[in-house]
């Protein structure tokens, strides 16, 4: 039986994996802070990057589905033998590099470095890592792009948008994240590669918002504002203490086309994610 070690397993991803991992018959521990509830075939570890406790001294593989940097940094200290690595990053890496917001910019260098810190480290040790980076990630109730819009639409019954989000979305499904992290494994065509997972249907912006408010119950209403309005109504609810992390980067984006080619996982590991079709569940509003 193979055996896996998970960082991140109590994480919107990283749960789904433990359960994929089960079914096929791994053997897992997985580290989390908190205490976590019983989960097949999985034992828990206590800790995390920086102070995990009663490691294996050797596993078959390491997932990590947290904080790609911070694992980075891990992995270059750690004691753990390993042949294989599949780490989750983000498609940030490349939407944020040149961002006007500083803190976006710096996400998208921790990204890089830390993409650079487990290739490097992977062929020190011959050992084969995979870097997977998602596009929006939702189905889980855990992100904070889909699942806020639903909390904001569901308080109020409305939400507003700005006429010109337009820029096309790729949301990928936290399930289709987790079996593209299984499968790579033994596809010897991802060692010491990065793949771009987006979801399995491009949309507009508005139009994924859209769709989220129509499975709302009772359904919200989605206003679409000119631009200057809504920018207006923005500085208000930032007045109010409310999305003061939404800024002008992030308003920008909605304008901008954020699509991947999926043409590398597919062809190299056989990704295949589904369509957008959001229910309550997948949002924490069932």
């Amino acid at each position: 039986m193979r055996e896996a070690l998970v960082f991140g397993g109590s994480g919107q991803i990283g749960h789904p994996l433990l359960v994929c991992l089960h079914r096929r018959g791994w053997r897992v521990q997985a580290v989390s802070r908190r205490p976590q509830p019983p989960l097949p075939g999985v034992q828990w570890l206590r800790g995390d990057l920086d102070s995990a406790q009663g490691l294996p001294p050797r596993v078959d593989a390491i997932f990590s589905c947290g904080p790609l940097d911070r694992f980075a940094r891990w992995y270059a200290g750690s004691a753990v033998e390993c042949p294989r690595v599949v780490a989750f990053g983000s498609t940030s890496i490349e939407v944020k590099r040149d961002s006007a917001d500083a803190g976006e910019r710096d996400l998208a260098a921790r990204l890089r470095a830390g993409e650079a810190g487990v290739l490097s480290t992977a062929a020190q040790r011959n050992a084969a890592a995979t870097l997977l980076r998602p596009t929006l990630v939702y189905g889980a109730g855990g992100d904070r792009t889909l699942t806020r819009i639903a909390a904001i639409a569901g308080r109020w019954h409305r939400f507003a948008l700005p006429r010109d989000a337009v820029g096309l979305r790729q949301p990928a499904h936290v399930g289709d994240l987790a079996k593209a992290a299984f499968a790579v494994l033994d596809a010897a065509a991802t060692h010491g590669q990065a793949y771009a997972l987006p979801g399995g249907e491009t949309l507009a912006y508005r139009e994924m918002v859209a769709r989220v408010l129509a499975m709302l119950q009772p359904p919200a209403k989605l206003h679409l504002l000119p631009p200057t309005a809504f920018r207006a109504l923005l500085s208000l609810a930032h007045a109010a203490g409310i999305a003061r992390d939404f800024g002008d980067a992030a308003l920008g984006r909605m304008r901008q086309d954020l699509v991947f080619d999926i043409e590398p996982a597919r062809r190299d590991f056989g990704y295949a994610p589904r369509a957008f079709e959001p229910a309550a569940g997948m949002f924490g509003t069932g």
